[in-house]
C-alpha cells in the first residue's frame, strides 16, 4: 500500500513538473521575422582645450586637430562643444576645424562625466557602431526540426552585413530628416531642355535650403 502512495505521488510530482516546463517560452522562433538585430552603441570622446574670450589660441587649435586626426573623424562623428563653458568666438573656431573633414558641428552636447575646470572648454566627439551581438548563432543541433522554426542563426549574414555597410550607424535608430527643397519643381526642367533642343538655363533653377545635420 506504501509503495503504491509513493508511485502516485512521484507520478503527480513529474507532472507538475512538464506542467510548469508547458509554460515557459518556447526556445524557437516559428516566423520569418529576424531576433538576431543590429544594435547602436555610443561612445562620447572627450577633450578640454584651454580657450578663452578671444577664442582658441593657435597651439590649442593644432591639439585639437591633432585629436581630430588621431581619433580618424569621418562621416557619422557627432562634434559638439558644451555652451556653457565656450565663448562664440572658440565655438567658431571649433567649427572651422570640423568643417575641414567635411562635417559641421552639432548644436546640443551630450552629457559627459567629469568637471571643466575654469579657463577651458570641452569639445565632445559622439561616435556610433552598430553591430549584432548575438551573431554568429550555431547552437543549433543536427535534430530534426519537429517545432517548423527557424534557425537561431537565421538573419545573422544579412543583418550583419547591413550594420557594417551602413555609413552612419544612427540612421538605423532614427533615419535621416528632409534637408529642404522641392524636388518637383525641378524635375521637368530636364524635360523641357530635351523638347526644346536647349539646356535648362542656372536661373531657371529652384531655390533649395541648404539645412544641416541633426
Amino acid at each position: 500500500m506504501k509503495r503504491n502512495a509513493r508511485l502516485a505521488a512521484a507520478m503527480l510530482t513529474s507532472a507538475l513538473v512538464l506542467g510548469l516546463g508547458g509554460c515557459s517560452a518556447p526556445d524557437f522562433n516559428r516566423s520569418l521575422y529576424s531576433l538576431n538585430q543590429p544594435v547602436v552603441e555610443r561612445t562620447h570622446y572627450t577633450l578640454d582645450v584651454a580657450a578663452g574670450p578671444g577664442g582658441l589660441p593657435i597651439p590649442e587649435q593644432r591639439r585639437l586637430a591633432g585629436w581630430f586626426e588621431a581619433l580618424d573623424l569621418d562621416y557619422g562623428d557627432r562634434v559638439a562643444v558644451e555652451a556653457d563653458t565656450a565663448s562664440p568666438a572658440t565655438i567658431a573656431a571649433v567649427a572651422g576645424i570640423v568643417e575641414r573633414y567635411g562635417l559641421l558641428l552639432s548644436e546640443q552636447a551630450p552629457v559627459t562625466e567629469g568637471f571643466v575646470e575654469p579657463g577651458r572648454t570641452r569639445v565632445v566627439v559622439t561616435r556610433s557602431v552598430a553591430t549584432v551581438p548575438t551573431c554568429p548563432n550555431w547552437s543549433d543541433d543536427g535534430d530534426g526540426n519537429f517545432a517548423n522554426a527557424t534557425s537561431r542563426n537565421y538573419g545573422c549574414a544579412t543583418n550583419s552585413n547591413y550594420a557594417a555597410m551602413v555609413a552612419n550607424p544612427e540612421d538605423l535608430v532614427r533615419g535621416q530628416s528632409s534637408r529642404g527643397g522641392s524636388s518637383v519643381n525641378g524635375s521637368t526642367r530636364a524635360i523641357e531642355a530635351y523638347r526644346s533642343g536647349g539646356s535648362p538655363s542656372a536661373s531657371s533653377a529652384p531655390a533649395t535650403g541648404s539645412g544641416s545635420p541633426d
